[in-house]
């Protein structure tokens, strides 16, 4: 039987409440604040390495050739994206082992430390190359918290959950990851326009890396005053011969299904969500200021469709959501990026429109994969296999959007993300339907196994 880690024991211990009378307490508020905070904090540190790359490049790099300097520095960036699926193995098989809260407490530690690192390291003129290996080192540390960090939080969020509203509370993951990106993006604009060009070049972006720092300190307040989810305590309490286990081939097909599901919502937000504004100011000419506030602009309406297609996916399923996003991005994105011009409308109108569709897939994606893995595996599994994804997928959308469009066959990209929306599809084709699922509970997540037990039966059996 799952209860909520808050409830009174009299009430936990009674077998018939019925699941539609579950209702979370302070604790369960308390959790998700500490997990979404981090969230927040978290993509708030990693993107601003990718708005202040061009200070990072002069300040860590040799300035005699700026444009290797700037080639470095993404290549950095880069490393950060390779060194997320052995950070995602890591920490999940820790938060497996020792609990949810204990990695989200690490992981947000290793962020901030990593974001001040980055503040202060001396630069090339002072110590030479060794400016270069240290940011290195602080970017690999970004990398493997932050592939520890995304899964793990996905599976606390999704086991501190009403069963019944799962949806709708995963969708907070990636409300916090958009409003993360957004919040690095306006201090980058305030930054520039209050320190000038000489005094963001001088000491402007290291300030940026030391309030993500100073921020730090309070998210891990909160998350050392959150609870460990019930599922991972009661779990930890089973005999290990009554636990739910998948063979190595099953957790291996359970991976790829993740990876089928997560590719097509990953390329595209890295199109939609990030790069974007860049495409329209390098390919159509738009004034770089006016790109930066329509894309802040349609991130906005992303933050309320996130709330509402979680919302829905609690009411109508997993499956026919993942398939939904996969058809309507085949039909759309292809026409949004041929209405892109020079005028900033068409950007804030072609982004909307084209994080509407990611968000039907990324609202529920961290209750949807977190109900496929049995509770023991479940951090380590959701954590691997999506930052495989993320890494094959979503970091490298960028690169081929602007190789494909420089190469004159701008086509060729959108038959790519095409491919990728077709396997989520056929993702959403394989998978039985999981809303409402027992997390206790979780065998093979196909469908031929059969319908999956819900938290209700689970409560009554």
């Amino acid at each position: 039987m799952s209860v909520s880690p808050s409830s009174p024991s009299a009430e936990a211990d009674t077998p018939t409440r019925a699941e539609s009378d579950w209702r979370p307490q302070g604790g369960q508020f308390r959790s998700l604040r500490a997990a979404v905070s981090g969230n927040v904090l978290e993509w708030f540190d990693w993107t601003l390495y990718a708005i202040f790359s061009t200070y990072i490049a002069a300040h860590f790099f040799d300035k005699a050739d700026g444009s290797s300097a700037l080639l470095s520095t993404l290549a950095v960036f880069a490393v950060g994206f390779l060194a997320r699926p052995l950070g995602g193995l890591v920490f999940g098989r820790l938060a497996d082992a020792r609990g949810r809260k204990t990695v989200l407490v690490v992981t947000i530690t290793i962020m901030s430390v990593a974001s001040l690192m980055i503040a202060l390291v001396p630069g090339y003129e002072q110590i030479g190359v060794w400016s270069s290996v240290l940011l290195l080192v602080a970017r690999l540390a970004q990398g493997l918290a932050h592939g520890g960090e995304s899964g793990v939080s996905y599976t606390y969020v999704s086991e501190i959950a009403p069963p019944r509203h799962r949806g709708l509370w995963s969708s907070s993951v990636f409300f916090a990851v958009t409003l993360g990106v957004m919040l690095a993006t306006a201090l980058g604009a305030v930054s520039t326009a209050a320190f000038g060009e000489d005094g963001m070049a001088s000491y402007g972006w290291r300030a940026a890396f030391v309030l993500g720092a100073v921020l730090g300190l309070l998210v891990l307040w909160l998350r050392k005053t959150a609870e460990e989810t019930s599922h991972f305590t009661e779990g930890e309490a089973e005999p290990d011969a009554v636990r739910p286990r998948l063979s190595k081939g099953q957790a291996f097909r359970t991976g790829l299904l993740v990876v089928l599901l997560a590719c097509g919502h990953n390329c595209a937000y890295y199109v939609w969500a990030t790069f974007a504004p860049s495409f329209a100011i390098s390919s159509r000419g738009m004034d770089a200021q006016s790109a930066f506030v329509a894309s802040l602009l349609a991130q906005a309406v992303a933050l309320v469709m996130l709330i509402g297609w979680g919302a829905l996916s609690d009411r109508v399923g997993r499956r026919p959501m993942i398939i939904a996003m996969g058809v309507a991005a085949i039909v759309l994105y292809y026409p949004l990026s041929l209405l892109i011009s020079d005028a900033p409308w068409t950007l804030f109108v072609a982004q909307t429109v084209g994080m509407g569709v990611w968000a039907m897939g990324a609202a529920m994606y961290p209750a949807f994969i977190s109900e496929l893995f049995p509770t023991h595996t479940r951090a380590a599994g959701v954590a691997f296999a999506t930052s495989v994804s993320v890494a094959l997928f979503g970091g490298t959308a960028p690169y081929l959007m602007t190789w494909f469009d420089q190469s004159g066959i701008g086509w060729g990209f959108w038959i790519w993300v095409g491919v990728l929306s077709s396997l989520a599809i056929l993702g959403g084709t394989l998978v039985r339907e999981t809303k409402g699922i027992d997390l206790g509970a979780v065998t093979s997540p196909f469908r031929e196994r059969g319908p999956a037990r819900t938290e209700q039966e689970g409560a009554t059996r």
